[in-house]
């Protein structure tokens, strides 16, 4: 554990169901601003998250989302929206031109290479005591845990998180319709999964596993193997990441190579980018992928348009020689908020976002405005539910990318009104609850991580140096038989220091984040 406690920061139930019970608009006037006349103005810099209605919209600022959002807060806001795919180098350049919003979302950690030192350069507030007079609600409704991750070793607290209660948000999908085309079962296995996607690409699909660009979001059989770039384990007397781990790496390239061997994943796979990967399975092109499971009943809707019988299905990750497998489970924290010490008003910001929490936003975000997407009977909401794709991506846009600060494991208000809901959250509780990968964590990040980005994974990917070479192997470029020297690189490139400050920090318990898994 961290050495620091945040004694301010308390655990509460729950928000009591917001339907028939949103505050008032003047109340929540009153949070997101001085006073209910005056309006607090402050820009803000966010992903796209790869939602189409984003990323195409011709002003982004002028949405009507948007607009009732200031409306409801009594704010102004100046949006600068991030493209998904360039969003990691969007922020360093950002920070390199000195070019910062008043509010900055970025992922997870306050040593997250997206910050580029930032934090520890005094960029950004510290919010304990902003926080204590004016976001009471957001102390109260986030968990300790994700307050932990936006805290310095000091007890200052720079970021405003969402969070996950379920760290096992991502999930590998199907064809439900291709699948009963086979004749085959559901797979469990390495081999089962191979096998399914071998009889897809006799059927003619396109993509009978939907590879992805370093293997974001198309790293299944990672889990499989349990070789998750970003975790460490005990090897012996030390603490090494996991791709330390030749054997299981060896298999998992292997298992890469075979399918690339065998047409079973896109020969280009390499360069597909977020739009492609997500535009391809839309378009019916893929058999197995992987993707956050909360997306499911969107992207099943948006698919019946290209394809009318397509079915999309969640199952269960392939599991390897342990009998475990799943995806990698994520941090407590997705997105978290910084204030620059340079806006104007961060009481008001502050203000806004404690109105995330209240039972008038979790309306809003979830359903709309009345009306126009939902009528009240007898207090009971009767919501429209999106009848095409773009009804559907914005629908997403609303619920998941402008709902700043929320628990994004997934949108109860909306799922509990449909059985296809209620299978999702069923899902969630009795099968990515029982998988996913993870191991031991550093925070703040190990600073020999911080020296040299070429040796350092993110979140998503393999270390540079170990990712080029693997990528070579499954294209058969370089023998699979050489990946102890890939590891001998890393670990002359300063990996052993790495390896030494892990072991003395572990030893220590400096900053350990230990496994969450069961």
């Amino acid at each position: 554990m961290k050495r620091w406690m945040l004694s301010m920061v308390g655990v509460s139930l729950l928000a009591a169901s917001m339907i028939g019970c949103s505050s008032s608009t003047k109340g929540a006037q009153e949070q997101a601003g001085e006073s209910p006349g005056k309006k607090t103005s402050f820009s803000i810099s966010f992903r796209t998250g790869n939602i189409s209605y984003a990323e195409n919209h011709p002003d982004i600022n002028e949405d009507k989302w948007v607009k009732k959002l200031e409306e409801l807060t009594n704010t102004d806001i100046n949006i600068r929206l991030m493209q998904q795919k360039n969003f990691d180098k969007q922020m360093i350049q950002m920070f390199a031109i000195n070019d910062i919003p008043d509010v900055v979302q970025a992922s997870s950690s306050l040593t997250n290479p997206q910050l580029a030192g930032s934090v520890e350069a005094g960029v950004f507030l510290p919010l304990n005591e902003l926080l204590q007079k004016y976001g009471q609600d957001l102390l109260k409704k986030i968990p300790k845990e994700a307050w932990e991750m936006e805290t310095d070793e000091k007890g200052n607290i720079y970021a405003i998180p969402e969070w996950l209660s379920n760290p096992s948000r991502r999930a590998t999908w199907i064809r439900a319709d291709l699948l009963e085309k086979t004749g085959l079962p559901e797979p469990k296995t390495v081999d089962d999964f191979l096998n399914v996607m071998r009889a897809f690409k006799k059927m003619g699909v396109e993509n009978p596993y939907m590879g992805r660009e370093d293997f974001v979001f198309s790293d299944m059989f990672f889990g499989s193997y349990d070789t998750f770039a970003n975790f460490f384990t005990k090897q012996g007397d030390q603490i090494v990441p996991k791709f330390m781990n030749i054997e299981n790496m060896q298999k998992t390239i292997q298992t890469y190579k075979t399918m690339f061997d065998e047409g079973l994943i896109n020969k280009e796979f390499v360069t597909i980018n977020p739009a492609k990967f997500k535009n391809d399975i839309l378009a019916g092109k893929a058999g197995i992928w992987n993707m956050n499971a909360n997306l499911l009943i969107q992207w099943d809707q948006q698919l019946k348009e290209q394809v009318p019988t397509g079915k999309m299905k969640l199952i269960a990750s392939p599991t390897g020689p342990d009998g475990k497998g799943g995806l990698r489970l994520v941090g407590t924290v997705p997105r978290a908020y910084l204030i620059n010490k340079k806006a104007k008003d961060p009481a008001g910001i502050v203000k806004f976002f404690n109105w995330m929490v209240s039972d008038e936003a979790e309306k809003f975000f979830t359903f709309g405005t009345e009306g126009e997407n939902y009528t009240l009977e007898n207090g009971k909401i009767n919501y429209k539910n999106p009848k095409n794709a773009n009804e559907v991506d914005e629908e997403t846009f609303r619920q998941i990318l402008l709902w700043f600060v929320q628990d994004t494991t997934y949108n109860k208000g909306a799922l509990s009104l449909t059985l296809e809901g209620r299978d999702l959250m069923k899902f969630y509780d009795t099968v990515l609850a029982n998988e996913g990968r993870d191991g031991i964590q550093f925070e703040p990040q190990l600073q020999g991580y911080q020296k040299n980005p070429d040796i350092t994974p993110t979140a998503d990917k393999l270390p540079p140096v170990i990712l080029t070479h693997v990528i070579n192997m499954v294209y058969g470029k370089e023998p699979i038989s050489d990946y102890p020297k890939v590891v001998e690189e890393w670990l002359q490139k300063g990996g052993r220091e790495v390896v030494k400050e892990a072991t003395e920090r572990y030893n220590k318990n400096d900053g350990v984040i230990l496994s969450r898994h069961k």
